[in-house]
């Protein structure tokens, strides 16, 4: 999806730096616990976590407590414990990381938040709009933070594609177009089954309706899908939608059983900016994105902006913790993310009709604009 530009295109450094956050002050870390031994939470957010300037993961749970002992160890993680009840009971704890499979994301994170826990839960953070509403009635009862992890959020290359729409480089946004596939067909993987909130659409396709909304800065009025069910295991592994922004489109594909890829190209009337890796962004070596200006066909007098190395999960639980330790407002909220629910359910009704769907959002917010960030 695009050409690279030139090897000699102009460099733009722009900061990832988390200091600024605390202002280059060390400051008081959030003690968080983590439910399950999920390889998300032990290979990329835990370990990513402890480098945090405001977070330090100090238990983590499962209901095999060797599970638990080992991955506590590995990690360096002080407290293991044998069942998510005695982590929800350590007085020590003050938040929560759930990255269980996605049907146990609302009832656990219900748990946590009673138990007077803040919350950072895994995308998807519900299996429908509706169980997603359960949690805002929680949040305001318990007044406990709570928050859907969607990372890619708060990654500096994501930030500036928004500002170059914003500063008008680009010109109208008019459209998005996505793609987003891995091969996998383990019918034994969390994400081929369907009962628990399998499927590509779920997995990945929440990723470019999430990043669409980002960036047209509201809600879609309509969306149309074409689904691919696979007949063993019945989870959709072929999924096309069209989401309608009232001024412009996002168009995106996404498998569960196609070869590797991700990108993300954003299309307006001035410019183009291709995400050369937006969601999997490498927390090992600098991200790129393209900026072109279309003069030339093949994009070789694009403006290439590279972003020092950073991991997106840090960023995302500092500012999680940030928004703790200063009562201010989680990177994603549950607004947003009943949103981005209410999209995800539209695309599997149009799925079945065939029909435009309207995503069904009736959170009290400002008019067509999607609320938290």
């Amino acid at each position: 999806m695009g050409q690279r530009p030139a090897l000699d295109a102009v460099r733009s450094f722009v900061p990832c730096d988390t200091a600024s956050m605390s202002n280059g002050k060390t400051e008081t870390k959030v003690r968080w616990g983590v439910l399950g031994v999920a390889n998300i939470a032990t290979k990329k957010v835990i370990p990513a976590m402890q480098q945090g300037e405001r977070s330090t993961v100090q238990a983590i749970a499962s209901r095999d407590v060797a599970r638990a002992k080992q991955a506590a160890e590995s990690l360096g993680i002080p407290k293991a414990y044998g069942s998510y009840e005695e982590l929800l009971a350590d007085p020590e704890i003050e938040a929560i990381y759930n990255p269980l499979p996605n049907h146990l994301h609302v009832p656990w994170s219900i748990r946590a938040a009673e138990a007077g826990k803040h919350v950072l839960c895994e995308k998807p953070i519900a299996l429908s709009a509706m169980e997603a509403r359960e949690l805002i009635a929680v949040r305001n009862k318990t007044g406990i933070k709570i928050g859907e992890a969607f990372m890619v959020r708060t990654h500096p290359q994501w930030l500036r594609a928004r500002d170059l729409i914003r500063s008008g480089e680009t010109g109208e946004l008019r459209s998005v177009l996505g793609a987003f596939s891995y091969f996998n067909r383990d019918p034994k993987n969390i994400r081929n089954m369907p009962g628990i909130g399998g499927g590509g659409i779920m997995d990945i396709g929440c990723y470019p309706i999430t990043m669409s909304r980002f960036l047209f800065d509201r809600e879609p009025e309509r969306v149309v899908a074409q689904l691919e069910i696979d007949p063993e295991l019945g989870t959709d592994r072929l999924a096309s939608a069209i989401l309608d922004f009232g001024s412009g489109q996002s168009v995106f594909t996404c498998s569960t059983q196609l070869v590797p890829y991700q990108r993300m190209q954003i299309l307006g009337t001035k410019a183009r900016i291709e995400i050369e890796i937006p969601f999997n962004a490498p927390p090992d070596r600098p991200c790129r994105i393209f900026i072109d200006d279309g003069l030339d066909v093949g994009g070789r007098q694009a403006r290439m902006e590279e972003f020092p190395i950073c991991d997106q999960y840090t960023l995302q639980g500092d500012l999680f913790s940030k928004a703790i330790l200063e009562n201010g407002d989680v990177p994603v909220s549950l607004e947003n993310a009943v949103g981005n629910m209410a999209v995800i359910d539209a695309i599997f009704r149009s799925g079945k009709t065939g029909a435009w769907e309207t995503p069904a959002i009736d959170f009290t917010q400002k008019a067509g604009r999607t609320t938290g960030a």
